[in-house]
């Protein structure tokens, strides 16, 4: 058995006097994809954002491909170095080009020569279909072309994980397609994901383990087929027959 990735132990963390997240027990192997759900406020968010250290767990612990998060800088740099993130909002640098845009963090972080920079990133966004928008600046792109960019970004880094925090949410609907197909084919090219997500249509399409989240718990974790098929919890049932 390999070791997991990702393994959270016992995992709490508060706002204040408000606990986000209880108890998290959770591990990753390597090449997988979870899908992370439930309603709004349940710490989905939170969760995937401890594991790169963008919020501060309290208690517990959180290892990440051998490396535990804590206050040691160093080894949240090394973190951050593997895993890559997608945010609800795009976070582009408006005054970049896309091309721009994806080579700024392989140069000034990984100190990779410019123009072996710059064939990294026209062949992440071809990965992503936007290559032909290299030279444009965001403000020129769709939603959608956008978040694609910001896909590209982070892979731009080659990450071992790549952590999406409701990717499609800010988008018009049509152009959420256009995005979950760019994750579709980066699931299928064996990235290990945690993607949270309502797109349940994605989940079962992709993810090898779905998990339901409810007021900073982990309610329910199933392989995908038998999360649709036969959920466990009430709490669980409940959702999904909203949601589906």
């Amino acid at each position: 058995m390999s070791q997991p990735i990702i393994k959270i132990d016992n995992m709490n963390k508060w706002f204040g006097d408000f606990q986000v997240l209880k108890d998290i027990n959770l591990e990753v192997e390597k090449n997988k994809k979870i899908v992370v759900c439930g309603p709004s406020g349940s710490g989905k968010s939170t969760l995937i954002r401890c594991i790169n250290r963008l919020e501060e767990h309290q208690k517990g612990t959180i290892v990440v491909d051998g490396n535990e998060l804590s206050e040691n800088t160093k080894n949240i740099e090394a973190i951050r170095a593997e895993v890559g993130m997608v945010f609800q909002q795009f976070n582009l640098f408006p005054h970049l080009s896309i091309l721009d845009n994806c080579t700024l963090a392989p140069i000034w972080v990984k100190k990779m020569p410019k123009k072996q920079a710059e064939e990294l990133a026209l062949d992440q966004l071809k990965k992503v279909q936007i290559d032909d928008q290299a030279h444009k600046f965001p403000g020129q792109l769709s939603g959608g072309q956008q978040q694609r960019c910001a896909i590209a970004r982070a892979l731009c880094m080659e990450p071992k994980i790549m952590l999406f925090d409701e990717p499609t949410s800010a988008l018009d609907p049509e152009m959420i397609k256009e995005v979950l197909d760019a994750m579709v084919t980066l699931a299928k090219a064996g990235m290990t994901m945690i993607v949270v997500t309502h797109e349940m249509g994605f989940a079962k399409e992709v993810a090898d383990e779905v998990i339901f989240m409810d007021e900073g718990m982990i309610v329910e974790r199933a392989e995908t087929k038998e999360f649709f098929a036969n959920p466990k919890s009430d709490r669980t049932k409940l959702f999904l027959s909203q949601i589906l």
